[in-house]
């Protein structure tokens, strides 16, 4: 190699340097610019966070929503910072590979995880819209039980007899829910039935002022009491009543002394919760009583006996 080439390699790479050099100080100004704005966006997001935190502290006490949350939108302004002070130093090009890589990232996350997002989707607008919260008992997909937690994917609840139940709160928001605690209140409804040969009125008489004397009931509310069916063996009647409810015990305890209450009371006078009566029907073709059944075989025999 002899010195003109050198010369000639030397002289290309003080020109490329040089106009790095050039580029990167004519580009130095944007380059303060895009900081700033980076700067700005991330205090921006900064108190963006803060200020999502205290309004989801008021709406929701599901934390792990709230952090999710503010985590996502904290992100997203400085994700758009970035995108801006990407835009200032002439880096379209790369902004719109990240934005293209993103968009398709996205649909194909969404497709293999669209169970998993409509989970947590339903689990954002649960936490929001507050239908429960934990402690309270609800019934929803044909379980009962009380609400545990909540959290991104499942709605857990521990049933009365202390099973564990992991409920996808997809199915929980699509479908119908019964919440039991919500207004502190709870009717019982009791199903009983008095012979046919008791006074009707006497019998509702007593059976609403046994139920009144109970602590539990709330007497504001009212005891309603029907007589609703002439049964086979009693004529049936239901009684309704209300009770404060805050735990399962408080409507067991409440239905169990109403029981014996009106069981009491009809004791007391003389008022009959018959035994299931069945009638035995006789003969071929029926209709025939069991002592003329029996006096009839009877007449059989001897006349058999006689003539041997």
């Amino acid at each position: 190699m002899d010195t003109s080439q050198i010369n000639d390699a030397y002289g290309i790479i003080t020109g490329k340097v040089e106009t790095w050099i050039t580029g990167f100080i004519e580009m130095l100004p944007n380059l303060v610019v895009a900081l700033l704005v980076l700067i700005i966006f991330y205090v921006i997001g900064k108190y963006a966070r803060k200020a999502v935190s205290n309004l989801l502290g008021r709406v929701s006490a599901n934390k792990t929503i709230s952090q999710l949350l503010e985590t996502v939108i904290s992100i997203s302004i400085i994700g758009i910072g970035v995108f801006i002070a990407l835009s200032i130093l002439q880096l379209d090009g790369a902004v719109t590979s990240l934005l293209a890589g993103a968009g398709i990232i996205g649909l194909a996350l969404g497709f293999a995880f669209q169970d998993i997002a409509s989970n947590f989707i339903s689990g954002v607008i649960l936490s929001v819209r507050h239908p429960f919260g934990i402690g309270d008992i609800i019934s929803t997909n044909d379980y009962y039980g009380t609400v545990t937690k909540l959290n991104l994917r499942n709605t857990i609840l521990r049933t009365v007899t202390g099973q564990v139940v992991y409920i996808p709160n997809k199915k929980v928001f699509e479908n119908p829910l019964e919440n039991f605690t919500s207004t502190g209140e709870r009717r019982i409804d009791l199903s009983c039935g008095v012979s046919y040969g008791d006074d009707l009125e006497k019998a509702r008489q007593v059976a609403t002022n046994a139920v009144d004397k109970l602590d539990p009931v709330m007497s504001d509310r009212g005891i309603e009491f029907y007589f609703d069916e002439f049964g086979s063996s009693s004529i049936n009647f239901k009684i309704r009543f209300w009770v404060a409810f805050a735990t399962n015990p408080d409507f067991w305890s409440a239905r169990s002394e109403a029981i014996i209450a009106i069981s009491q009371a009809f004791d007391e006078n003389d008022i009959m919760i018959p035994f299931p009566i069945r009638t035995l029907d006789f003969g071929i073709r029926g209709g025939e009583k069991l002592d003329g059944m029996l006096k009839a075989a009877n007449s059989r025999s001897a006349s058999e006996g006689s003539e041997s």
